[in-house]
């Protein structure tokens, strides 16, 4: 159950993040595929760097997401 702002907001940020995920993944998919004009590879550096970036980003939103659930839960327990 996604509970408040917090819980929206934890859920928002692990869309980003599993959008930026999938985004990187096709860039680096891509990566080796030699353009028709050119024989230049495109380099998969950044897509990598990105990719670690979205997945810390998708990590951290559902520990926000998981805070905002166990205070939800807690306060129903203490309210029962």
């Amino acid at each position: 159950m996604i509970t408040g702002i917090v819980g929206q907001a934890g859920w928002m940020g692990m869309q980003r993040g599993m959008d930026g995920l999938s985004q990187n993944a096709s860039e680096i998919a891509g990566a080796g595929v030699k353009p028709l004009e050119g024989t230049t590879v495109r380099d998969i550096s950044e897509p990598l760097i990105d990719q670690t970036e979205n997945l810390r980003q998708v990590e951290a939103s559902a520990k926000v997401l998981q805070s905002s659930t166990d205070a939800f839960d807690h306060l129903i327990d203490i309210l029962a």
